[in-house]
């Protein structure tokens, strides 16, 4: 894996992800035409472990003790990594906000039994795609609020721009094996797809 150019190692990563183009809309709330088929990537983890190992090389030149993910897909590889790296593992639920706004309305909070566990240490949020960010976001923020020092993000694939603005809003590097850096994603009500009539499709992805 590591003989890999950057090149090829991009190409392999997207094609874990089986993608297509249509009208979505996902868990942040926000519109796209581009959908990534995620969960069947998990079918079979050990076609995901050379990746993990590679993200893991990446994140473990920041001096992390820990790592944490989003339920569901993302603490899957988020595992992966802390065990590449011999660290700690945590996860972060989701949860529907009480007052949430039509943008961003799941949060993700780190479970009761295991938030003092994770106070005081150096922790790397690692999900598997990040689009518009709403459940790294989540996780970074309770991490910081379980008293943890945020030191990294990182992610098999980013889409656009988000991740970037993530990383910089919390003033960390960002750690990405792939990224797309075109990327469409829009607000319901500036959505062209919906203002041209076309049909909305499920719900989902980060």
């Amino acid at each position: 894996m590591t003989s890999l150019n950057l090149d090829e190692l991009q190409t392999q990563v997207q094609t874990l992800f089986a993608a297509r183009k249509g009208h979505f809309r996902f868990e942040s709330g926000h519109h796209g035409d581009l959908w990534l088929e995620i969960a069947p990537a998990y079918v079979r983890p050990m076609r995901l472990r050379p990746y993990a190992r590679e993200l893991g090389h990446l994140i473990a030149a920041h001096r992390i003790d820990a790592v944490c993910g989003p339920m569901v897909e993302g603490a899957f590889i988020a595992q992966m990594v802390a065990e590449e790296l011999d660290g700690e593992f945590y996860f972060a639920e989701q949860f529907t906000r009480p007052t949430a706004d039509r943008l961003f309305p799941q949060g993700y909070r780190i479970p009761s039994a295991i938030r003092s566990l994770i106070r005081g240490k150096r922790v790397a949020v690692i999900d598997d795609v990040i689009n518009a960010g709403s459940a790294v976001s989540g996780a970074c923020e309770d991490v910081i609020a379980c008293g943890a020092s945020l030191v990294a993000i990182g992610a098999l694939m980013v889409l656009g721009e988000p991740a970037s603005s993530l990383a910089k809003k919390y003033e960390v590097p960002l750690e990405a094996l792939s990224r797309l850096v075109q990327n469409s994603l829009w607000a319901p009500a500036s959505c062209p797809l919906c203002l041209a009539g076309v049909q909305l499709e499920g719900a989902l992805p980060r």
